[in-house]
């Protein structure tokens, strides 16, 4: 998308909202059983519904879009500086949104965990995936 100077990666966002999906497949299939424990709603342990994928496509294209806009206006040029802004991101929502759900919610304090690596994976790996677009110039 090009327009006063941005220029954000379209590929670069696809790859980014797949991969995160794929890492977060990975992250619960590892965390499952202990989610099942903690939560009566992960017990089902069965196959996800038809209409899951497409929504988590584009949630997670959502967030690497939104990722991709802020790396090109906060004028990084790395993948080291894609990590620390994926770091940031996940400390100023992700966390803080689950922290309120253990104090406010009883959600307990594991299964807060359990989400909060999943999103640390996600905003790490979209971050850098979109902060390797092209060269600016």
């Amino acid at each position: 998308m090009d327009g006063r100077g941005t220029h954000v990666d379209l590929r670069r966002i696809g790859l980014a909202a797949g991969g995160s999906v794929l890492a977060s497949a990975a992250w619960y299939t590892a965390w499952g059983d202990r989610l099942a424990e903690l939560d009566e709603a992960y017990a089902d342990g069965g196959a996800a519904a038809a209409w899951v994928l497409p929504v988590e496509l584009a949630r997670s294209g959502a967030v690497a879009t939104a990722v991709a806009l802020l790396f090109e206006s906060t004028g990084a040029r790395n993948p080291a500086s894609a990590a620390r802004l994926g770091l940031g991101l996940w400390g100023a929502f992700p966390i803080v949104l689950l922290t309120g759900s253990v104090v406010h919610e009883k959600v307990p304090w594991q299964q807060a965990a359990i989400h909060a690596g999943d999103w640390l994976v996600k905003l790490l790996l979209i971050s850098v995936t979109v902060g390797r677009g092209p060269k600016r110039r």
